[in-house]
């Protein structure tokens, strides 16, 4: 029988592991609503994750390591944007490359260079961590995992209800008509993306010297795919990704907790359950709604 100590402890690992996919998630929704598919979301994490680990160990600040990680987002989705949208290469083929040279070179990086251990703080809230079992899960963490208290309500102010945020709508749902009335299509996507490669930076970056202190190769493996599934089965919605990514964050704390608790499942079917567990979930919970119109599709003036 779990104890309610037990379940304490799957909560706050649940947490820690689906703080990295929420925040790239606010940054991915934000990029598809544009129109803007970023298969390099896994790049933004893993690149972020290794350089704010090396920035930590250069600088002694596992602080300043984080904004690099945010950095490393943001120059991967400019490196995508302008590829996609100036030199007009194909979106996906930009995503899987950027995907393959990131975790090659990051795994080449990491055995040639010796990175000491850094962490950023850790935060209690006063008389709200003293609450039985949800208490220390959610009110003693990492001190970013708070700014999603911001993140995700700007993001999705942004998105509806900003004069921004309607123009990107635009772009996505109907770049032709949105140029005819002086919105500048592909620049809204590449800020989109910008947006999207900060927030995905912020996620790796917080995974690296937020949680671990730490890189090791491929760390993320494979949480940017995770997020953009996420999106997609949260059909375009904010609060139904969220929901995604919590699920899956719940499975992965709950394939470390059951062999502490004595339950002896299968090690390969463990690794997997948690992707499987997500799939189902956002499966079964699926929303109908329409992808935005133009995801995906490159857009060039005067074309129809």
């Amino acid at each position: 029988m779990i104890a309610a100590d037990d379940v304490s402890t799957i909560l706050s690992s649940g947490v820690r592991l689906t703080v990295p996919l929420a925040f790239a998630a606010c940054g991915e929704y934000l990029a598809e609503r544009a129109g803007a598919m970023n298969i390099s979301v896994e790049a933004m994490m893993l690149g972020a994750a290794f350089g704010s680990v090396a920035t930590a160990s250069a600088t002694g600040s596992a602080a300043i390591g984080l904004a690099a990680g945010v950095l490393i987002g943001l120059l991967t989705g400019l490196v995508h944007g302008n590829l996609s949208h100036r030199l007009e290469i194909n979106t996906f083929v930009v995503g899987l490359v950027l995907n393959a040279l990131v975790l090659g070179l990051t795994g080449y990086l990491i055995t040639i260079g010796d990175f000491d251990s850094h962490q950023v703080a850790q935060v209690s809230v006063p008389w709200l961590r003293d609450i039985p079992l949800i208490g220390p899960p959610l009110f003693v963490e990492r001190w970013p995992v708070y700014l999603l208290v911001v993140i995700i309500p700007l993001t999705w102010w942004l998105v509806e209800r900003s004069r921004w945020g309607l123009e990107l709508r635009a772009v996505g749902e109907r770049p032709q008509a949105a140029d005819v009335t002086g919105i500048r299509v592909n620049a809204r996507r590449r800020q989109a993306l910008l947006w999207c490669g900060a927030l995905a930076g912020l996620g790796g970056a917080y995974l690296a010297v937020g949680e671990v202190g730490s890189f090791n190769q491929n760390m993320t493996a494979g949480r940017g795919y995770i997020v953009i599934a996420a999106v997609i089965f949260g059909g375009w919605r904010l609060g139904r990704t969220l929901l995604g990514c919590v699920i899956f964050g719940l499975a992965d704390a709950m394939r470390l907790a059951l062999p502490a608790l004595g339950l002896t499942l299968n090690s390969q079917l463990l690794i997997v359950a948690p992707y499987l567990l997500a799939l189902l979930a956002m499966l079964l919970f699926t929303n109908r709604r329409r992808e935005p119109g133009a995801l995906g599709r490159p857009f060039e003036r005067g074309s129809t």
